[in-house]
């Protein structure tokens, strides 16, 4: 079973309940769940459309990706979290100090000029890997933060000519086992063997 997050001091969830408040006012956590996974469709259509030769891929393309995604559902949208959150052992970046972790990690991806066209699709890969998993141990928003994780990464192997990273040879538990490694040991080899597996050109 996957463990559930604990946070503190948040306000965002129903009470007595993990679904998030949100706009519309659904209750139900399926079709919470469903009305996500459409939004999502539609966001990997109209984010890939636009990505043309001056697409920059910083924080605020970070940013924008959760909240033009997401704003028709929650009021939260592209917002970083305040507060502190784990899951399961593995503790998140506290919510003191998202901000300046995150301006130093994207800072660090614009000096490698965002992954643009780099010379090996190995170090495309290894690379890849690194970042995502920073973004995953970052777990800056409150909510919907692997999705939007995936679909940033997805737009950038885009950018470079390769096809959306496929995840259907793994099951849930090795990406999440994977994800915990780079939370609590920063250790991205597991997320890069699962990127060198899924991308194709």
């Amino acid at each position: 079973m996957v463990s559930k997050y604990h946070l503190e001091n948040s306000l965002i969830y129903l009470d007595g309940s993990d679904i998030p408040r949100n706009i519309v006012g659904i209750t139900d956590s399926d079709e919470l769940h469903e009305f996500e996974r459409e939004l999502l469709t539609e966001a990997y259509q109209v984010f890939y459309n636009e990505l043309d030769d001056n697409t920059v891929f910083d924080e605020a393309y970070f940013k924008s990706l959760h909240q033009r995604t997401f704003e028709s559902l929650y009021d939260w949208a592209g917002q970083y979290r305040q507060f502190n959150m784990t899951k399961g052992g593995s503790r998140f970046c506290q919510g003191a100090y998202i901000e300046s972790n995150s301006r130093k990690l994207f800072y660090e991806l614009e000096k490698e000029d965002y992954l643009k066209n780099m010379h090996s699709k190995t170090e495309f890969i290894k690379r890849l890997a690194y970042f995502k998993c920073e973004l995953i141990a970052l777990h800056p928003f409150y909510e919907l933060n692997g999705r939007i994780i995936r679909l940033f990464f997805d737009m950038i192997v885009r950018y470079n000519n390769y096809r959306y990273i496929d995840y259907s040879s793994i099951t849930p538990e090795d990406y999440i086992n994977a994800s915990i490694k780079c939370v609590q040991f920063a250790d991205c080899t597991a997320i890069e063997k699962i990127i060198a597996n899924g991308l194709k050109d």
